[in-house]
């Protein structure tokens, strides 16, 4: 029992990936004053496995489908989804119907299509569920601040907002050439999958609903066509330029990312040893080519917003970056602020008195997304657990009703990506 006197949340996680297991989950093994897991579902026994060894959970409390666990299962407070996005929908809506009163973390994107979208909001609004999407950078002190500064109106009226998403160039070949978001009709498009959270955050800046979408991108670098001579099917079958290519599995996974005890490793497996780390490259997605995979989501995109209140932004997502970083410049009438997200660095500059103010607040070194993902859950389990006091619950930052714009702006670039139309939202 903890300090006020309230259980540890008892949480069922669907999903022992990377984000369930390796994010929510490690939280949870920071923070067992909070919560504890006490069931998981995955369809792979060793994910299970690392699960039940991780969390001190028998077997009995671990299930080979979300359907059996929601069936069997006993007594929890939380559900957390961190399933692949395509299989967001089902359980979501099984756990809104059969637990009553449970709160649901869902992993976003929310769903992978529009149109399963609109049900599972049908759903929620018929059910008065208590649904949290995880867009983690509203929790992150970064976004926080910049928001208190829009708020205290130290630029005057914002006018403008430039926004970039820099994934990266190996974390976009890991994630989105190689990965499990490579390929449309197994995921969502790129922007969703990667940007749902800066269109998210450009809506919270913002202030207002997005009214105009514009949107030009393509998948431009990562096809065959843009195969070098000498190159194989596999990083590591005597590529001819492995040793020079940005992209080799060898070069990113054993040798120039930092030791192998956390992501990506344990996406590409669940054993982070070098031996086992090759073994997999040899034999799994995550040494395969870059221009010789089964991709086809765009690799760069650019979006135009237009919002109710006449604010403008841009945002662009590139793989082709060296940092993994998000950098923003919002321009208002009286002064301007820029920041790098992942350098925790916020620079105000002020027209009025010509004063320029950079402030650096501490970094996060532990968990996910600047510390979004502590953050997230830090709220998520508060909230669970006042509910449990009072019978209430507060709605969180990022509930489902709050997430939707950021998902049909992107639902809209992507129709305007296609069309080369300027798509009006709400109309």
């Amino acid at each position: 029992m903890s300090e006020n006197g309230l259980d540890p949340v008892r949480i069922a996680l669907i999903g022992a990936g990377s984000r369930g297991l390796g994010a929510y989950g490690a939280h949870v093994l920071r923070r067992p004053d909070l919560a504890r897991i006490v069931a998981v579902a995955d369809r792979l026994g060793e994910r299970l496995a690392l699960a039940g060894h991780l969390h001190d959970i028998s077997p009995a409390h671990l299930y080979p489908s979300w359907e059996a666990m929601l069936d069997c299962e006993p007594a929890f407070d939380a559900v957390i989804i961190a399933t692949p996005d395509r299989e967001h929908l089902a359980p979501a809506l099984a756990t809104i119907e059969r637990a009553a009163g449970i709160s649901l973390l869902l992993e976003k994107p929310i769903c992978p299509t529009e149109e399963e979208m609109e049900r599972l909001a049908t759903a929620v609004e018929a059910s008065g569920a208590d649904v949290t999407v995880a867009h983690v950078l509203r929790y992150t002190a970064f976004f926080a601040r910049i928001r208190e500064l829009l708020d205290r109106g130290v630029i005057g009226q914002l006018l403008s907002i430039r926004h970039t998403e820099h994934v990266g160039y190996w974390h976009f070949a890991h994630s989105y050439v190689r990965g499990n978001w490579r390929r449309l009709d197994e995921a969502s498009p790129m922007l969703l999958a990667k940007a749902c959270h800066d269109l998210d955050i450009l809506r919270w800046l913002a202030g207002a609903p997005c009214t105009h979408v514009a949107s030009f991108g393509t998948l431009s670098h990562f096809t065959s066509a843009n195969a070098p001579a000498g190159s194989t099917a596999r990083c590591d079958q005597g590529c001819r330029i492995e040793r020079t290519c940005p992209y080799s599995a060898q070069r990113i996974y054993l040798e120039t990312l930092p030791p192998a005890s956390a992501w990506p490793h344990d996406v590409v497996s669940a054993d982070t040893s070098p031996a086992a780390l090759a073994r997999a490259l040899h034999e799994g997605p995550y040494g395969r080519c870059v221009y010789h995979c089964d991709n086809d989501v765009a690799d760069h995109q650019v979006v135009a917003l237009r919002f109710a209140n006449g604010v403008d932004a841009t945002l662009n997502v590139s793989a082709f970056t060296r940092e993994t970083t998000r950098t923003v410049h919002l321009m208002g009438s009286h002064g301007e602020i820029t920041g790098d997200f992942y350098a925790n660095a916020i620079t105000v500059a002020d027209f009025r008195n010509a004063d320029t103010r950079t402030s650096r607040l501490t970094l996060v070194t532990e968990g996910y997304h600047g510390g979004g993902d502590d953050g997230l859950m830090v709220d998520f389990l508060n909230r669970v657990r006042e509910r449990r006091r009072n019978g209430k619950v507060e709605e969180a930052p990022t509930a489902l009703a709050e997430s939707l714009d950021s998902h049909r702006m992107a639902f809209a670039a992507e129709r305007a990506r296609h069309s080369g139309d300027v798509i009006r939202l709400g109309a």
